[in-house]
């Protein structure tokens, strides 16, 4: 079966060109919660396009700890690094969401981005994309509370698959924030007594996303207007509501 190209929002913004070059080369994978994609400091063979799974993209310490600095879902892919110069990283790249995406040999796209100006132009529009997300989410870590944080979190995964529920733990969660389990259980327990979350051990129902919203920090919305503007992709926006 041929790929979908509004199941992913790179792939929504793709040339009708390039797509028909692309079509017979994808193969559809399912992924598990906890399964590596590529380890540190290995060479990435295939580049995935997040269908309806969520991927983590964390450094490893010393002392055996992990730390994540950014999260790829349908707005994007995984592997970027690899139109940087180079088909290995010194992060990890980790399933917290299980589901599907399409994946392809990183070869074949690396030889689209060096002749196709229009997916070069594509691909640097979402390093800018993601430059964006990153340093709001450095910023929002700083100024924004426990509260705020999860409220976002909460509500950019959702963005990311189609209905209202969520598997996370709270361990996850605070794993993905950098804070301590007790405030994500804290402020999940708030969340559920104000209506706008149910949460069931590793499950979270949104009962109100309208309220969540207005609990979230303002960088919801402002890292999301930037993937808007930088790749606008109205046909997913109507596949995932």
């Amino acid at each position: 079966m041929y790929p979908i190209k509004a199941s992913n929002r790179l792939l929504a913004a793709l040339p009708s060109a390039e797509w028909e070059r692309w079509q017979p080369k994808f193969e559809m994978v399912n992924l598990k919660i906890d399964q590596i994609i590529y380890e540190t400091g290995c060479n990435i063979q295939h580049i995935y396009f997040p269908v309806n799974c969520i991927i983590s993209l964390q450094y490893d310490f010393q002392d055996g700890a992990s730390a994540e600095f950014a999260q790829i879902g349908n707005e994007g892919l995984c592997g970027v690094c690899t139109f940087m110069g180079t088909q290995s990283t010194n992060s990890k790249a980790v399933v917290i969401g299980c589901g599907s995406a399409y994946r392809i040999k990183t070869d074949f796209l690396l030889e689209e981005f060096n002749n196709s100006s229009a997916f070069r132009r594509l691909i640097l529009r979402y390093m800018q994309a993601m430059m964006s997300y990153a340093s709001q989410t450095a910023v929002c870590n700083r100024r924004h509370s426990i509260d705020q944080q999860l409220c976002k979190t909460i509500l950019q995964n959702l963005d990311r698959i189609p209905g209202n529920e969520l598997t996370f733990t709270h361990e996850l969660i605070a794993k993905t924030l950098g804070v301590r389990r007790e405030g994500i259980s804290h402020a999940a327990k708030k969340l559920q007594n104000d209506g706008l979350i149910k949460y069931t051990r590793g499950h979270i129902s949104i009962l109100n996303r309208e309220n969540l919203t207005r609990h979230a920090c303002e960088c919801y919305g402002i890292v999301k207007d930037e993937y808007e503007k930088l790749i606008p992709s109205p046909l997913l926006s109507r596949l995932v509501s």
